[in-house]
Parts: C-alpha cells; structure tokens; sequence
C-alpha cells in the first residue's frame, strides 16, 4: 500500500502549497473521497472552507460544482428537473449541478429541509431520481458541505439522517500565528489555482478506491469496532446511539486510513484516530447529558475508555500505528 500513501502523500503536499497548515485535515478529506465517504464542515466564514474544495478538484483532477445553499433553493435547482421542449414537444431532463465528481454544498443549513433531503439518495445511492426516473452519478462521486456553526438566523438543522450519512464532519480551524503568516506571504495577493499541479485523475482514484477495499480487517479489529459501537448504545448518556452504518463507517474509513499510512491491515489506533470524526455527530445527548454540561464528543471519549482494545501483534513487532 506504499503507492496509495505515496500519491496520497503528494497530494496532500500540493494542496498545501494554498492551503497552509492543515495537512491532517487535507489527509482525512482524502480518505473520505478514497472509500466514498462524504464530509461536513463546521467553520466559520473565511476560514477557507471553498477554496479547499476547489484546490481538491484542481489537483485530482475531476469535475466540480458548487452551490451556495439559501431558503429559497428548490430540489430541482441540485438535481435537476423535467423542463418542457417547444421545439419537440417533450419534456426533457436537464441534469443538475449534483452530477458531477466533486460537489460543494455551501452553507448546506441554510436550505429548507426538503432542499437539504435532496441529498440523501445521492449520497447513498450514488444516483437522483427526476419525475420517477432515475439516473447514476459517474464515480468517483465526493460530497462536502459546510455550515457555519455560529449562524442562528434563516438556518435550518441537519436532521439525524442526513448526518448520519456523513463519513465525516470536522472543522479547520483557525490557522496559528506562523501559519497565518505564512498564508498571507503565499495567497495573500490572490490564490493560485492554475499553478497547481494535476496529482492524481479519475482513473487512478478509482483504481485506489478497489486497492483500499481489499485492505484486511483482523476478527479482533472488527469485534473492537462493534463494541465502541455497541457502548453508544448502553449509555444513559444518549438518547440516539449510533446506527449500523456509524459501524459500517469506522469499517470503509479504517481501510482508507490504514492505506494511506502504508498498511495492508487495520489496527486498533487507525479506528481509535478515526472514531472523533466518524462518530459524535451521529448520537443525540440525553437530559442527563446535557445537565451536566456534556457534549457528543466528550461522552463518546469517555465511551472508548470503557471498551477494551484488542492488542495487534503485527504494531507490536514495529509495524506504524
């Protein structure tokens, strides 16, 4: 698997000649993109949420379509809509911008709900429905969206099952003071897409994504992962344990993960590094919980201090984490 950190390795490196300081977040985004995942952004304005996106698509190469979520977005206005032809007298499909490889739903909690569901059999299904007929979405197929965490006016939560269908939801943060420093020197002026080299194209992406599905899972990794799992589902903590697919996500994003640190094997610390990513934003906190102040990150943490990690001879023996 040392060809799939490699390229994904260059990636990462490319991306950051704009993108500064946020290479473990570039990495993670990749591993998403690398086993079908999808992300969801939590930042606020400015903090370079679109511009990443857009330097992704720079560098792998694919085809990108953005669109600026807002109450008045319809469904047809992201998938598409049957519009009347004069010329034939038929109706034909006009495809919307959802068909592509990479997709940028900006500001997604800012659509009515019925907008924002969409998604969902595009992010599941790999395909829209217009008028009854259904029509696949060309792989590599990547979502990401973004909502601004601080926005209260004319925003409309996520429900659970559209959560629940990101791989991903994370935040970039602000950048440190080296860091800003070090961006205004390199983007202040203007951000040099065209400048960006081509890292990896369609073809490539597809033939890593079979390579990371054959990564091997030992029994034990498999019975730790069903067990964090298993814990959100006995704490009194949490009115919404995690469902089938929270575990059916650590599993693909394991995978990814592991392919991209040179493993043809998961280990325990590849899911450990990877459950604050893939889990909070798929349980719901208890009255309980709440009083006390927590949040679904801090009882998921606790959670896995409870769940007992299987020992992996082969890290033992020297393998990377």
């Amino acid at each position: 698997m040392t060809g799939i950190q490699e390229k994904i390795e260059a990636a990462v490196s490319e991306a950051a000649k704009v993108i500064v300081g946020k290479e473990d977040r570039i990495r993670l985004i990749l591993v998403a993109m690398l086993c079908g995942g999808h992300v969801l952004l939590d930042d606020l304005p400015g903090s370079g949420k679109t511009t990443l996106v857009k330097v992704l698509a720079r560098i792998l190469d694919l085809k990108f379509a953005r669109v600026q979520f807002t109450p008045d977005l319809l469904p047809s206005d992201v998938v598409g809509v049957s519009v009347f032809d004069q010329k034939s007298g038929d109706f034909r499909l006009r495809m919307g911008p959802v068909m592509t490889n990479i997709f940028l739903a900006d500001e997604i909690n800012r659509a009515i709900p019925r907008t924002q569901s969409a998604l969902l059999e595009a992010m599941e299904e790999l395909q829209v429905t217009i008028d009854g007929e259904s029509r696949q979405i060309e792989k590599p197929f990547f979502l990401m969206a973004t909502q601004n965490p601080v926005e209260s006016e004319s925003t409309f939560r996520l429900p659970a099952a559209q959560l629940d269908r990101f791989l991903f939801r994370m935040s970039l943060g602000y950048l440190s003071k080296d860091d800003e420093v070090k961006m205004l020197k390199t983007v202040g002026d203007d951000i040099p897409y065209d400048s960006l080299a081509r890292i990896l194209g369609e073809g490539e992406i597809l033939d890593m994504q079979k390579e990371i599905a054959a990564v091997s899972i030992d029994e034990k990794v498999l019975d730790y992962i069903v067990s964090i799992i298993d814990a959100t589902r006995r704490s009194d903590m949490l009115t919404l344990p995690a469902s089938p697919r929270g575990s059916r996500s650590l599993f693909r994003a394991g995978k990814a993960l592991a392919a991209a640190r040179g493993r043809d094997f998961v280990t325990p610390g590849d899911i450990q590094d990877l459950v604050p990513y893939t889990l909070p934003h798929r349980v719901a906190l208890s009255g309980q919980a709440r009083l006390e102040n927590k949040t679904t990150a801090s009882v998921i943490e606790e959670l896995m201090l409870e769940v007992p990690v299987p020992a992996d001879e082969r890290v033992l023996i020297g393998a990377d984490r």
